[in-house]
């Protein structure tokens, strides 16, 4: 054993990155499935994997958090706290996966989750209000509870057939990413830098445009119209503000916030693959096929270090490590 097997380290909740990135990477195979007719098998496949990766991510980061008496602290943190809505977020996309093969479960599953993701969502945003919090302590990692929630939960309801409801959280989504998204932004502008192991979560800023874009094409039943167009000309400018954020990510040293690229650009790739359908773009299923392969390759190259460096010990900051934003506010 070497000395690093003798670290104890902190299990934080950012670990979901992982499964959540390979959710945003079964949707996409899956969506490209249902609009452009490529196999089902690897989407079928990948959706066994990730709730695989799900389930043993709940069970490490658990016996972590139970093991390190944080269990009534984590919900608190002004770090990870966001974060924790991934452990009930990635269930909505397995429940919507298992219908297609036990329409009963999967419902079950899907609606259970939705319910606890609101749940969460407001008590984390009750929270926000209640405590002393400094500009400098947001990041974009907060979009994630009530905004990734209530449009992948808008997307999810659509497509089990429940319009009323995925309308009802369609807006709730919306509403809360124009509240959050102000915020968010003055604080990435106005305030301090984000440190270094949070500059990956500026990738997020991607998702509640493509997100919500690919919800409301489940909702109209895959058309183009003024509000997907104008959602695809926001997201438009969130992607080539990544391409000069390029240059600032390089410097981060690799580590679960990586993972936040991962289900941000699948969403973006996603709603590539919609319009491609929705316009009946000339060679579309070339196109298709093309960006399933960048995006599955993009989500392999994250995939190889974090086990590499799971291995060797040096994934997870050492546990009693202050909080990144600590040094900050």
């Amino acid at each position: 054993m070497t000395s690093t097997s003798k670290r104890t380290y902190r299990v934080t909740a950012n670990v979901f990155g992982v499964p959540f990135g390979f959710c945003g990477l079964s949707q996409c195979w899956t969506t490209a499935h249902a609009v452009a007719g490529t196999p089902r098998w690897p989407a079928d496949t990948l959706w066994i994997v990730t709730a695989a990766i799900w389930a043993a991510s709940v069970i490490w980061y658990g016996h972590d958090v139970v093991r390190g008496g944080r269990w009534r602290t984590e919900l608190k943190d002004p770090v990870f706290a966001p974060f924790t809505a991934l452990i009930l977020i990635a269930p909505m996309f397995l429940g919507v996966a298992l219908a297609a093969h036990a329409r009963t479960a999967g419902v079950l599953v899907f609606g259970i989750a939705l319910a606890l993701t609101v749940a969460v969502g407001g008590w984390l945003a009750g929270e926000w209000i209640v405590t002393d919090r400094q500009l400098a302590q947001w990041h974009p990692g907060y979009f994630l509870p009530t905004v990734g929630g209530g449009l992948i939960g808008a997307g999810g309801s659509a497509a089990l057939g429940h319009r009323t409801l995925a309308m009802a959280m369609f807006g709730y989504g919306v509403v809360c990413w124009l509240l959050l998204g102000a915020i968010i932004l003055l604080r990435l502008v106005a305030a301090p830098a984000l440190p270094s192991p949070l500059l990956p979560t500026i990738a997020i800023e991607v998702a509640p445009p493509v997100v919500a874009g690919n919800a409301w094409f489940v909702i109209n039943g895959g058309h183009v119209d003024a509000i997907g167009a104008g959602l695809a000309g926001y997201a438009v400018l969130m992607i080539l503000i990544q391409v000069r954020l390029i240059p600032v990510y390089r410097r981060v040293r690799f580590g679960p916030g990586w993972w936040a690229f991962s289900f941000s650009y699948a969403a973006a790739f996603t709603v590539a693959v919609n319009w491609l359908a929705a316009e009946d773009v000339p060679g579309r299923r070339i196109w298709t096929a093309a960006l399933l392969g960048v995006l599955t390759l993009g989500i392999g190259a994250l995939t190889i270090p974090t086990v590499r460096r799971l291995v060797a010990g040096t994934y997870l900051p050492t546990a009693g490590t202050a909080p990144p934003l600590t040094a900050v506010v």
